[in-house]
C-alpha cells in the first residue's frame, strides 16, 4: 500500500545509498515562494497552522505529540503526518486518566536509588512505524505496520504480532533522541518512516500492538448496505411465525418501566440507532417481565444488564459476545433464561423482537436440566423449547415451526452440524464453555464456524490451566479483539508469565503487570465474574473438612514396594522413554484409594514376559506376593484403607435412625466407585449412581428422583468426569471428595453441587486425603494453582501437570513419621487445637504513579498455603469434636484436621 504521506513521495532529493546506519531525515526541495503558496501560515505563538489543522492535530492529540517530540526549529516547512495507528488522546483519555505527561528524557528510566548517581541512564523511546525493505527507489512501498524501541545507541523493530523483525546498534545517541514523525532509519535489511509517537504505558500495556486495545467506533464504520428483498406475493401469508417477516411496531414497551422494582435496559446510542435502525422505527424501552423481575438477586439483575449490553453492541468494543464467568451456584441459568425470554418478546427498536430463535449447547447431562429450568421460570405455555434426547431429534427440530429454542448436547452438536448450521440461530449459549478452551478440536472449531454474531459463554473457570485457553474461549466469544494466537501469546501471555517467574529484573515484573492489567481491562468490557462471597448472605453455613487420615498397615507394605519398583527408580534417573511416571502416579493414587484397586493388574504382571520372552518389569512387579490368598474373591475389606474406614464411619451416622441426610460421594474412578458401591450393597445403604456409563437421557431423572425428599436413596454415587459439572443435588447436605484432582477447579465444581440456590440445610463438606503419602503432594499442587489469582480472572499463569526430577523426588516418597505433612509445610506454630494463630501483616506495597489495576498482593484470593492459616487446625486425637461432623469415633485413624465454616454475610 502506498501511503500519500511520505516524505519520499514529494519529489525528495536523490538520496546515495547508505554504508553506515546513520539517521537520514528526506530534505524537502521547495521554494519560498511555493511554502507561501502551499504551506499554511504559523502562529509563532502555538507553533501549530491557522488552517488545515488535521496535518498536525489529527484526531486531536497536538498537545501530546508536542509534548512527546523535540521540536526541529531548523526546518521551516511543514511536513504532512499521516494517521497514527495509536492516537495517543483516545488511548489515555480511555486508559490513564489523570496521568501525567511523560517527556521523552523522562520515559522508561529504571534507576536504582541505590546505586552512585554518576551512571548514564539509558532511556528508551517508542514509535509507530510503517517498514519496508531497504532500496533507493524514490517512490517506496510500505509493506506493513511495526513498533520502533530505541534505548541509548541501538534500536529494535517489532512487527504487530509482537515478533522482533530487526535490531541494529552504532547509531548516534543524538540522532535516536532527535527522531521525530514523517522522518526515516535505515534498520539492517529495512528502512522506516515513523509515523507517531507512543507513550510507555502504550508500549507496556500492550495497546499499540495489533490492535488488541482497540475498541469500537461504529461512527467511522461503513454502514451496511440495503439488502434487496425478494419479492412478497401479497396473497400468501407465511405459515411458519418464527420466520414470519411482517411486524407492525409498537408505541409502548411491553411492561411498565416506571414500576416499582422494574428492570429496564438502557436505550441504544445515537451511533448505535444510526447503524441498526435504518427504518427509523420509534425506540421504545425493553422491560424485563416483572415476575423474572421479581426472582432475581440484585448480582443478577446486573448481569442480565450486563448480557444484553454486550449482545445488543452497546459495550465500547467490537463484537456481540459476552463471557459470564461467575462462581457456581450463583444463578448464570436464570440470568440467560430472562435474557433469552426478553430478547424474544422486545427490542428497542418499535418493540421488535432482537432474536427469534436461540440455541444453547450444553453437555449431555445437562440437556434436561436446561429444560427444566426454562419450564421452571417461564411454564410450557408461554415459550416451547426442544431438547434433542433419545425420542426427539434434530431432524424433527428441522420439520417443527413453533420451537424458538433449541437444546443440544456438545456431542449432537457435532454429529448433527449440516443441520445445525442451516437454522440460522440469532443467539448461541455455550454452557460449561470451558470446553471450548482448545480451538483445535473439532466441536470449537464447528461451534465457531456458526455465522451468529451473539453468543454468550457460561462457565465458572474461565482459566483453568493458561492462558492459551483463556484465549480460545475470548476468541469464540468475540473474534478477533485479542489478535491472533501468536500475537496474543507473545504480547500477553509471555510477558505475564516471565514476570511470574523468580529471580527476573524489575523491568521484566513492571512489564508483566501491565500487560496483565491492560488484558483484564480490555476482557472487562465482556467478561462479568462474581465469586461465591456473594452469595452467602443467602445461603447456609458450610464447613469444609479436610481430613488426613492414618494409611493402614497392608497400605503402607505394598506403598513401599512401589516405591522400591525398578520403574520408579529409573524414573527418579531420567532413564525412562514416555511418560511411565504418569502410570506411577496413578497406581499410587488407586492404592491410597484402597488396595483392591491395583490387585488385578499386581496378578497379571506376576507373570508377564515381553518378546524376548524375558520378564516384564512394570511399577505392579513383586506386589502379588504381599496380597493373602485368595484375596480376589473376598469381600471388600474397610480396615484395608484408612479412607474407607473413615467413609464407613460417617455413612454409618448418616443411616442412624434420628438422621433424615443425604449424601454424595463424589471420584474420578469408576472402579473406586465400584468398591463403594460394594460397601453400601453389604451394608444394606440404598444409592443411586451416575457415571460415564449412564444414559444421557436418564442423567436428570436419577438428580430428579434423589432430591426427592420422599425418596430412600440416602447415597448419590458421582463420577467427577461424568456429573461434577452443573448438576444441582440440593437434596444432599454431605459430600465426601473421596480422591484428589490434579485440577482444583474439577474439585470445586463437585462440591458446588450441593452447597448452592435452593439448598436448606447446614453443609458438611469433607475432603480425605492419606497422610504422607502422594495425595498430601497433590494436594500440595491444587491449593497453590488456587492461589494464584488477579492478572486476568482467577488463575493467572501457566499451572499444566509437568514434573522436573525433584518434583518427582517429592511425589514419590513416603512419610511415614508425619502426622500432616501439609501443616508441616505451613510453617504453623499452633499446638493443634484450634487456637487461634497470630499473622504477621505484610507492609503496604509501594504505589507507582504509572501503575495500572489493583495491585497483585491486593487481590482476593480463593484458597491459598496463606489462607490455609486462616482455617482451624485440630490434631486427629482431639478429644472435642464437634459431634455433627460424623467424626467423633475416629480418633484412632485420623492424624490432622483441617476446617473452616462459611457463615452468611449479612453484611453483603
Amino acid at each position: 500500500m502506498r501511503r500519500s504521506a511520505a516524505p519520499s513521495q514529494i519529489n525528495p532529493a536523490k538520496r546515495a545509498k547508505f554504508s553506515v546506519p546513520y539517521k537520514s531525515v528526506n530534505p524537502v526541495n521547495v521554494s519560498k515562494s511555493k511554502e507561501a503558496d502551499e504551506t499554511p501560515e504559523f502562529n509563532d505563538n502555538t507553533g501549530t497552522s491557522n488552517t488545515n489543522q488535521h496535518c498536525f492535530i489529527k484526531n486531536n492529540h497536538a498537545e501530546d505529540r508536542n509534548s512527546h517530540v523535540v521540536k526541529n526549529t531548523s526546518v521551516n516547512t511543514v511536513l504532512k503526518t499521516s494517521v497514527p495507528r495509536c492516537p495517543l488522546n483516545s488511548l489515555q483519555s480511555q486508559q490513564f486518566p489523570n496521568k501525567p505527561v511523560f517527556t521523552p528524557v523522562g520515559i522508561n528510566k529504571y534507576v536504582n536509588n541505590d546505586e552512585p548517581s554518576n551512571i548514564e541512564v539509558k532511556e528508551r523511546r517508542y514509535f509507530n512505524v510503517v517498514w519496508c525493505k531497504r532500496s533507493a527507489k524514490k517512490h517506496k512501498k510500505w509493506e506493513g505496520d511495526a513498533i520502533l524501541i530505541t534505548c541509548g545507541r541501538s534500536v529494535q523493530l517489532y512487527d504487530l504480532d509482537g515478533k522482533e523483525i530487526g535490531k541494529a546498534t552504532g547509531y548516534k545517541k543524538a540522532e535516536l533522541e532527535s527522531l521525530q514523525e514523517d522522518e526515516t532509519l535505515p534498520i539492517g535489511s529495512r528502512e522506516i518512516l515513523i509515523m507517531s509517537v507512543l507513550t510507555e504505558e502504550q508500549y507496556l500495556s500492550g495497546t499499540c500492538f495489533s490492535g488488541a486495545g482497540s475498541v469500537s467506533t461504529s461512527t467511522t464504520e461503513v454502514l451496511p448496505r440495503m439488502k434487496q428483498k425478494p419479492f412478497i406475493d401479497p396473497n400468501k401469508s407465511s405459515k411458519n411465525p418464527i420466520k414470519n417477516e411482517n411486524f407492525n411496531p409498537v408505541k409502548g414497551p411491553r411492561h411498565d418501566p416506571l414500576e416499582e422494582g422494574a428492570l429496564v435496559m438502557p436505550r441504544p446510542s445515537p451511533e448505535h440507532q444510526l447503524k441498526n435502525n435504518l427504518q427509523n422505527l420509534p425506540i421504545v424501552d425493553v422491560v424485563v417481565d416483572p415476575y423474572l423481575t421479581s426472582q432475581l438477586r440484585p448480582h443478577q439483575r446486573e448481569g442480565v444488564l450486563f448480557l444484553y449490553k454486550c449482545v445488543m453492541g452497546f459495550q465500547d468494543y467490537y463484537g456481540n459476545g459476552a463471557i459470564l464467568a461467575d462462581d457456581m451456584g450463583l444463578g448464570k441459568t436464570l440470568q440467560c433464561i430472562t435474557l433469552l425470554w426478553t430478547m424474544l418478546k422486545q427490542g428497542p427498536y418499535g418493540g421488535k423482537p432482537v432474536i427469534k430463535k436461540a440455541l444453547i449447547i450444553t453437555p449431555g447431562s445437562l440437556v434436561k436440566n436446561w429444560y427444566a429450568e426454562i419450564k421452571k421460570w417461564l411454564g410450557t405455555e408461554r415459550l416451547n423449547i426442544f431438547a434433542v434426547s433419545g425420542n426427539q431429534r434434530v431432524e424433527d427440530y428441522k420439520k417443527s415451526s413453533i420451537h424458538p429454542v433449541l437444546i443440544v448436547s456438545y456431542e449432537m452438536f457435532v454429529r448433527t452440524y449440516d443441520i445445525i448450521q442451516n437454522e440460522n440461530f440469532d443467539l448461541v449459549i455455550c454452557d460449561e464453555g470451558h470446553r471450548l478452551k482448545n480451538t483445535a478440536i473439532k466441536t470449537t472449531s464447528l461451534i465457531m464456524s456458526l455465522s451468529t454474531r451473539k453468543r454468550i459463554v457460561l462457565t465458572g473457570t474461565p482459566v483453568q490451566n493458561d492462558l492459551q485457553e483463556f484465549f480460545s474461549i475470548v476468541e469464540f466469544c468475540n473474534p478477533g479483539i485479542l489478535g491472533t494466537s501468536s500475537a496474543f501469546r507473545r504480547v500477553y501471555e509471555d510477558p505475564i508469565v516471565a514476570s511470574r517467574q523468580p529471580s527476573v529484573g524489575q523491568d521484566v515484573v513492571m512489564l508483566g503487570e501491565e500487560r496483565g492489567s491492560e488484558l483484564s481491562r480490555l476482557t472487562s468490557m465482556f467478561i462479568l465474574r462474581r465469586t461465591q462471597e456473594i452469595n452467602n448472605q443467602y445461603l447456609p453455613p458450610k464447613v469444609e473438612l479436610v481430613l488426613f487420615c492414618k494409611a493402614s498397615e497392608f497400605q503402607l507394605q505394598i506403598y513401599r514396594q512401589f516405591l522400591a519398583s525398578r520403574t520408579i527408580r529409573q524414573c527418579l534417573s531420567g532413564c525412562m522413554v514416555g511418560a511411565p511416571h504418569l502410570i506411577c502416579i496413578a497406581a499410587l493414587k488407586q492404592l491410597c484409594n484402597h488396595p483392591r484397586l491395583v490387585f488385578d493388574k499386581a496378578v497379571q504382571s506376576a507373570g508377564a514376559v515381553d518378546e524376548d520372552g524375558e520378564i516384564k518389569e512394570s511399577v505392579y512387579s513383586g506386589l502379588s506376593t504381599l496380597y493373602p490368598p485368595h484375596y480376589g474373591d473376598q469381600e471388600i475389606v474397610c480396615e484395608d484403607s484408612g479412607k474407607l474406614i473413615v467413609l464407613a464411619s460417617i455413612l454409618l451416622a448418616v443411616h442412624h435412625p434420628g438422621c433424615r441426610e443425604k449424601i454424595v460421594i463424589v471420584s474420578n474412578h469408576t472402579k473406586t466407585l465400584n468398591v463403594i458401591e460394594r460397601l453400601c450393597v453389604t451394608t444394606g445403604y440404598k444409592f443411586l449412581r451416575l457415571d460415564g456409563q449412564t444414559p444421557t437421557n436418564h442423567r436428570q431423572e436419577l438428580v430428579k428422583k434423589f432430591n426427592n425428599k420422599y425418596s430412600t436413596e440416602t447415597v448419590f454415587l458421582l463420577s467427577s468426569k461424568a456429573g461434577g459439572v452443573g448438576l444441582n443435588l440440593i437434596g444432599a447436605s454431605r459430600l465426601v471428595l473421596y480422591d484428589i484432582d490434579w485440577n482444583p477447579a474439577n474439585d470445586l465444581q463437585a462440591m458446588a453441587r450441593v452447597w448452592r440456590d435452593g439448598q436448606k440445610r447446614k453443609v458438611y463438606i469433607y475432603r480425605l486425603l492419606t497422610t504422607g503419602t502422594i495425595e498430601e503432594k497433590v494436594y500440595q499442587r491444587q491449593i497453590s494453582k488456587q492461589g494464584l489469582s488477579g492478572a486476568v480472572v482467577d488463575l493467572r499463569a501457566k499451572s499444566d501437570v509437568q514434573f522436573s526430577r525433584e518434583d518427582l523426588k517429592d511425589l514419590f516418597s513416603l512419610n511415614e513419621k508425619t502426622i500432616c505433612d501439609t501443616h508441616t509445610l505451613l510453617n504453623c506454630t499452633c499446638t493443634g487445637e484450634g487456637d487461634e494463630i497470630e499473622k504477621i501483616t505484610p507492609p503496604p506495597p509501594v504505589q507507582r504513579s504509572c501503575q495500572l489495576g489493583q495491585p497483585k498482593s491486593q487481590t482476593k484470593k480463593n484458597l491459598s498455603m496463606d489462607e490455609l492459616l486462616d482455617w482451624k487446625h485440630l490434631l486427629g486425637s482431639f478429644p472435642d469434636l464437634d459431634p455433627n461432623w460424623f467424626i467423633s469415633d475416629l480418633q484412632d485413624y485420623l492424624t490432622y484436621i483441617f476446617w473452616n465454616e462459611t457463615k452468611p454475610n449479612i453484611n453483603l
